[in-house]
């Protein structure tokens, strides 16, 4: 990477596959949100491990936290609720503690992880999209779980995974609405949301927000990355942000990842010379993913 190109902010990699590494069956509906009940001290060592890899960026075991999923599971809402806020508190306190143990003045951020709603239904339906939800029961879904985020004090939140444009317009409104920092990053194949329309179309929607700071991909193909980046600050006119998956696919009816993965950290120089500030990783990408990515780029 040429002295030219400007620092790029490394992001954490896949939560699931690292909490799977260290011994959690994740195939539940809760997935990494079960973890906040059963195993809290798992999740915080899982942000340990990524910013000890060189991360600068904690995002929270949310994603697939809700009000409904929760309550399935047999939780009150009370109890819903405090493992939202939970999420961000772990996140926290992981952070506040390696920057007092590292003594110096790197910038490490929390993201609170706004997950889609096609998450919730632990179906596979977030690499869909067009859910059949008015805009109206988009906004019923996320708008609770979102004040409760932002309530726990994070530093922006992480709309991410995101394959709908009117699930993106709906969050980035609450975004603005709750007046939180966000970045937005949607899911593609191609140069195209998972419901088949124009991500570039996405991408544009937050062109005017100015509490959106970067705009782009995530769990996606390493291979749809350089293009998006491209696409996503031509539309938006806000620095990128890429974190792919591996490169596997997800079955959602057998829940598991098929395929070989294709992540190669040699790309993420290309990324961040194409205008990507924001490089981390998604699903099957874990922390020596992200030490590599930090050497390359830092």
């Amino acid at each position: 990477m040429t002295s030219r190109t400007p620092p790029v902010v490394v992001l954490d990699g896949g939560l699931s596959n690292a909490l799977a590494e260290r011994g959690h069956d994740l195939t539940d509906g809760l997935w990494t949100a079960r973890l906040l009940r059963d195993a809290p001290g798992e999740v915080a060592a899982v942000h340990r491990a990524y910013f000890d890899a060189g991360a600068r960026v904690a995002t929270t075991a949310s994603y697939q936290a809700s009000f409904a999923g929760f309550e399935r599971a047999g939780m009150t809402r009370h109890e819903a609720k405090d493992l939202i806020t939970r999420s961000v508190t772990i996140a926290r306190e992981v952070r506040d503690d390696v920057a007092a143990s590292a003594g110096d003045d790197a910038v490490r951020l929390v993201a609170a992880s706004v997950g889609p709603y096609g998450a919730v239904l632990a179906d596979g339906s977030e690499y869909r999209g067009r859910y059949g939800l008015s805009r109206t029961a988009l906004r019923d879904f996320h708008a609770p779980r979102m004040e409760l985020l932002a309530s726990a004090g994070p530093d922006m939140f992480a709309l991410e995974t995101i394959p709908d444009l009117d699930e993106v317009s709906v969050l980035l409104d609450l975004a603005d609405e709750l007046a939180t920092p966000a970045w937005l990053s949607c899911t593609v194949a191609g140069d195209r949301l998972r419901d088949g329309r124009p991500a570039a179309e996405a991408f544009a929607l937050a062109a005017d927000r100015d509490g959106i700071v970067a705009v782009g991909v995530n769990c996606c193909a390493p291979g749809d990355v350089l293009p998006a980046v491209w696409s996503a600050i031509e539309a938006s006119g806000k620095p990128a942000i890429a974190y792919p998956n591996s490169g596997e696919t997800w079955d959602g009816a057998a829940r598991r990842w098929v395929g070989e993965p294709e992540f190669d950290t040699a790309l993420t120089t290309s990324w961040a010379e194409a205008g990507a500030r924001f490089i981390g990783g998604c699903c099957r990408v874990g922390p020596a993913a992200i030490a590599a990515i930090a050497g390359a780029l830092v």
